[in-house]
Parts: C-alpha cells; sequence; structure tokens
C-alpha cells in the first residue's frame, strides 16, 4: 500500500475509511453510524458504537493472551526506583480503582481531576475513571493552586486524585498544601480527595474529605468496564487561551480510540509487543495519547519516565534507557535533544549505551529546526522523524507514515499530511495559496477522529477560536508552506512574524539560520519596535557548555549569516547571549511573551512557566540593551 492510496481514500472517502479502521478495536457494539452531525453541526465519530476505553486498552489483551507481557515500565532516576506492571496486573490495579472512586460516587460521566507526578498510579487512575465511563481532567502535577482552582470550577469534578509530592532534581514539592489551597479558592467542592502517599514525602490527612489511596481500594470491589458511546467523552485537558482563561479540549471515546491505534503502526510503525517510550508528562497531551492511552491500545509495553534529559544524572540518560530496556520508538521534544545537545555537544555519552533497539527517533511540540535535527542524525545515526500535531488534535496532523510507506526526509519539514487531515494554506481572505507561498495553515472540515468536537461547556468558544476565520476550516493558528511535492514547513505560529518596512518575515527562518551557528545550543527569535522600519528582529541565545564567544562577535557572526540566508532586509538588529530562556514546564519556548515584553505590552506570566525568575531576568536584560525603556 503506497501513502498516496491511503491519503486519498482517507479525503474522499472518510466514512468508508475510518469505519474500516474501527474494525481493528474489540467494540462491544460496532459502529454503523460512522460519520454523522451533532446538535452543534458539527461532524462526530461513531456516534453509535458502544465501548470502553480502558477495555480495550487492557482486557482485550489479557483476553488475547498478552496477561503477562510488560504493559507499564516505570523508571524514576529522581527516586532510584523501577518497577514494571504486565497487562494482568494492570487490569487488577485499574479494576480495583475504579471499584473505589465507585464507592466514592464516581459514575458514567462524572468528572474527576487527576493532579499527579509522573508515577505509574497516574495511569492507573486515568484508565480507571474511563473504565466508569467518567470523564478525567488530568492537570500537570505542580501546578499553581489558582489555577487548579481554576480547573476545579469549569470541571467540578466529584473527585480529585493526587499524590503527596512530586519529586524533581533538586526538590520535592508537597502537593497536599497546593490541593488544598485550590479547593479553597475554588467555588466548588470535590466530594473526596483520594491521596496516593509516596515514601518521599507522606502528607497528612486531616480534611473531612480526605482519603488514602491504599484505604478505599482495600474494601472496593472491582469494577467491570461500563459501555459508552463512541461520542460520549472520555477526558477534558485544558490548553492554554488568548484570554488567559484555560480552554478545556474534549476528547470523544471513540474517535480517540481508532485514531490513536491507527497511528501506532501507520506512523510509528509498532506492533504488539513493541517497547515505545514518549519521554513527556501525562499533564501534556503527548502524555495521555503516546505514554497512556496509544501503546496500551496497540498492545505494546510503554515508558513512564520521571526523569529529565540531562542530569538524570547526566545527558546520557536518554540512551541509558533505550540500552536498558530495548526502546523501538523515541518520542520527545526538540527542546530535550537540545538541552543533551548543550551538555554534550560532540555526542560523546552516545557512545556509552547500545542502542541497536531503537529504529527511530520522533520529534514534535515545537518546531524542529534543522540543526537540532542534523545534530541528532549524526550523532545517534538514527532516522529522526519531526512530525506536527496539538492539544486540539490528539495525534498528529503531519508526519511520516513509517508504517504505510516511508518517504525521504526534508529537514524542515514535518514531511506529508496523516490520513483524514485535509490541511491547506490560506491567505487572509482564506483562499488557497499555490505551493511554497506562505499563509495561515488551516484543516478543511470534516477533521478526522480525535480531533475536539467542542471546549468543555462552551462550544461558542470553541467556534469563535478555531471556526469562525476560515469558514469551512479549522484553523490552526500556525503557518507555514506546502512545497511541491506535497511537504508541510511550520514555520512557527501566524504571530510570529516580523514586519521590516512592509515586508513579512518568519522568525523560524531566520532562528533556522541562528541555530546553525556552532557555538549556539538553543535561541530565540522576536521582532522589536523601530521607529523607522516598525520592526526589527533580535535574537537571544544559549551557548553550548564550553564555547567562549562574546555578544559582539557571535552578532557579527549571525548577522551575516542571515544576510547571506535571507538577504539584507532581515536587519537583524542585536544578539544578546542569555543563561536560559522562559519556557513551559513542557519545553516550549514564550515567544509570545517575550514579544509582548519587548513591545512594551502587559502580559499575564502563564501557569505553566517553569521558572517565573526568568521573565524577570530577560526584561532587564533587554532593558539593559535598550530594545525596550
Amino acid at each position: 500500500m503506497s501513502y498516496q492510496s491511503e491519503y486519498t481514500k482517507s479525503i474522499n472517502s472518510p466514512a468508508e475509511f475510518w469505519g474500516e479502521k474501527a474494525q481493528a478495536l474489540p467494540w462491544f457494539l460496532p459502529p454503523t453510524s460512522i460519520l454523522s452531525k451533532d446538535e452543534n453541526n458539527m461532524d462526530r465519530w461513531f456516534a453509535d458504537g458502544m465501548m470502553n476505553t480502558s477495555f480495550m486498552a487492557i482486557d482485550h489483551h489479557v483476553q488475547s493472551g498478552r496477561g503477562d507481557q510488560a504493559a507499564i515500565i516505570y523508571d524514576s532516576p529522581v527516586t532510584n526506583t523501577k518497577s514494571t506492571l504486565t497487562y494482568n496486573e494492570l487490569l487488577t490495579q485499574v479494576s480495583a480503582f475504579a471499584g473505589a472512586l465507585r464507592d466514592k460516587g464516581v459514575g458514567k460521566g462524572d468528572r474527576v481531576i487527576i493532579y499527579m507526578p509522573m508515577i505509574p498510579e497516574a495511569a492507573v487512575a486515568m484508565l480507571a475513571v474511563a473504565r466508569l465511563g467518567a470523564i478525567h481532567s488530568v492537570v500537570f502535577g505542580g501546578f499553581a493552586p489558582h489555577e487548579l482552582a481554576i480547573r476545579i470550577d469549569d470541571a467540578t469534578p466529584k473527585v480529585i486524585v493526587t499524590a503527596s509530592c512530586g519529586v524533581e532534581i533538586s526538590k520535592v514539592i508537597a502537593y497536599k498544601p497546593l490541593v488544598d489551597e485550590a479547593i479553597d479558592l475554588a467555588e466548588h467542592t470535590p466530594d473526596s480527595l483520594i491521596m496516593f502517599q509516596r515514601d518521599t514525602l507522606p502528607a497528612e490527612l486531616t480534611n473531612p474529605i480526605d482519603c488514602d489511596w491504599a484505604d478505599v481500594i482495600s474494601t472496593a470491589v472491582p469494577a467491570e468496564p461500563v459501555p459508552v458511546n463512541g461520542t460520549d467523552p472520555l477526558y477534558i485537558l485544558y490548553t492554554s487561551g488568548t484570554t488567559g482563561a484555560p480552554k478545556g479540549v474534549v476528547r470523544d471515546n471513540g474517535g480517540h480510540a481508532v485514531a490513536l491505534h491507527y497511528s501506532m503502526s501507520s506512523i510509528y510503525d509498532n506492533q504488539p509487543g513493541d517497547v515505545f517510550w514518549a519521554a513527556s508528562d501525562v499533564g501534556w497531551v503527548v502524555g495521555h495519547s503516546y505514554i497512556v492511552y496509544a501503546p496500551l491500545l496497540a498492545g505494546c509495553t510503554t515508558i513512564m519516565y520521571e526523569g529529565k534529559p540531562v542530569r538524570t544524572p547526566d545527558a546520557g540518560g536518554f540512551w541509558r534507557m533505550v540500552q536498558e530496556y530495548k526502546v523501538k520508538t523515541l518520542f520527545a521534544a526538540p527542546t530535550a535533544f537540545r538541552a543533551i545537545k548543550k551538555e554534550d555537544p560532540e555526542g560523546a555519552l552516545i557512545h556509552d549505551y547500545d542502542l541497536s533497539s531503537l529504529q527511530n527517533i520522533f520529534m514534535a511540540g515545537e518546531r524542529l529546526d534543522p540543526p537540532t535535527y542534523d545534530w541528532t542524525v549524526e550523532k545517534t545515526g538514527k532516522p529522526v522523524i519531526d512530525h506536527w500535531w496539538q492539544t486540539e488534535t490528539g495525534w498528529a496532523i503531519c508526519g511520516n507514515m513509517l508504517g504505510i510507506e516511508k518517504m525521504p526526509i526534508k529537514a524542515g519539514s514535518a514531511t506529508l499530511p496523516i490520513s483524514g487531515f485535509n490541511v491547506c494554506i490560506l491567505d487572509d481572505n482564506g483562499e488557497e495559496l499555490p505551493a511554497g507561498k506562505q499563509g495561515a495553515i488551516a484543516i478543511k472540515a470534516p477533521l478526522p477522529p480525535s480531533c475536539l468536537p467542542s471546549i468543555w461547556g462552551n462550544f461558542e468558544r470553541f467556534e469563535s477560536a478555531y471556526l469562525t476565520e476560515f469558514p469551512g476550516y479549522y484553523s490552526t493558528g500556525d503557518g507555514g508552506y506546502i512545497d511541491a511535492q506535497g511537504y508541510v514547513f511550520i514555520m512557527g505560529r501566524t504571530d510570529d512574524v516580523i514586519n521590516i518596512a512592509g515586508h513579512r518575515l518568519s522568525t523560524g527562518e531566520m532562528e533556522e539560520v541562528v541555530a546553525q551557528h556552532p557555538a549556539v545550543a538553543e535561541c530565540a527569535v522576536i521582532g522589536v519596535k523601530d521607529s523607522l522600519k516598525g520592526q526589527l528582529p533580535v535574537g537571544m541565545v544559549i551557548l553550548k557548555d564550553g564555547q567562549d564567544i562574546n555578544d559582539e562577535a557571535l552578532h557579527a557572526d549571525i548577522k551575516k549569516a542571515l544576510v547571506k540566508n535571507i538577504g539584507p532586509i532581515a536587519c537583524f538588529k542585536d544578539t544578546l547571549i542569555v543563561p536560559r530562556l522562559p519556557k513551559t514546564r513542557s519545553g516550549k519556548i514564550l515567544r509570545k511573551i517575550l514579544r509582548a515584553m519587548a513591545d512594551g505590552q502587559t502580559y499575564t506570566t502563564p501557569s505553566t512557566i517553569d521558572d517565573p525568575a526568568c521573565l524577570d531576568e530577560m526584561k532587564g536584560l533587554m532593558q539593559s540593551r535598550k530594545w525596550i525603556d
């Protein structure tokens, strides 16, 4: 089968295509209504199918004879702990905890907030909620009480499941005070709080709603899976919104299961029994899709890693994991590999480990710059596959479908659209642009399975955020172009554009050039106000370890390279060497805030920021260079 035939059928005959893919899963009642419309006139998938995601991900494999296979491998260098759950053991734990949740009144359609670190119990809790036909909302462990309170009020959970602490490289974060404060701040109060006690820092259970995980499990009767419709919600995952209020992305059970199951073989080329490692966190969409659900739906072994790319204990941590667990596929954000490159520029530690099991390295979560791509390919000798997707879609929009037909790789491109995603480049008037022309990236309706059908409790906000700008299309908010061979190039968010004397230039293009300098480990380019030209680009760079070059010399090199690669119109104003860049906990650089800061605009420090003090540091550096007043 060729990529082109697979993709063409998915676009021309979507109901037939996805109806066939749905047959690969164990439904209680297979769907006959494959593609239909809901009350909001939104396309919906598998509305009349009856199923349970937890059953598909666990029970089915036990019944198929895979019960003794490893389902979840847990590796925590920050606590020196390792463990493995087989599918049999996972079924026992999930059924028991589902019974405990049922004892606390959780039933079909109820919400449960899960506020936990990267431990197996987080996955157990997610799957247990799904087993009851309830809806989970995972909140990244350690989020500030105010942000957790907003999510409590929006989701109105019956139960909150948490752990006593999170463990990081150099600190332990007590979760109980954060959760208690969030409940005090929120208008909605859950009926129960279930606490998993970690040996590192147990918590005192002092409130009337507090329960101990071990206690509620000990008295619970294991729960059987509750049938749900294909369009019943599986989870709510909050993502940042332009107004500052988080948006609750809703994910259907049916479309989610079909798309993720299909993706494991078609995109990642993984089969039952393969070891798949997404080096992310369950609090993010990658953790939902490719730590918990997709690998288990496909009968693979998944890894939960409570560590970092570096300093746990060194820049060889990822390679140690590959060797130890015979990882076939590694999936992480480009920022993880930039961190490794910074601390081990020559990739010396890679040679200490046997990577023979590793067939592919996938990257997503932010734009993969060619220098990071080139470094990873050169040092590991492994294929690096860039793919592009969003929290809203739940899986890749563009990628290289290795299980269908491996296409030639082009550095800087996320390759080709994935089955079902009719990707178009539009101008400001919503007209399709020809090959090579940059514009807004949009997806023509119908969206394929797993994409959000709404924002939790607020369809109007969903409609205005994604559907209004280009009627008949989903607006991704990203900009880029499609070349003559159909390859998609993501150049950044549509607001990551600098207008220099009427010329619109992408900051992504400039960052490519800056990142190619041999001394640069990571960079960000933004536009600052200029009285003559409107805006001028400036760069902030982090140097690789061991590099000795000053701002002036680096700027001269970069300016010369920009003139050569983009032209004199780039007008690069200044380069600043910085010790760090403000990022989210998932590793994305907060470029929008840096732009607002440079423009003298007000901005809200996001709840997802890794280190708020970094913003003050950046503001002081900008002022010292007179980028801002």
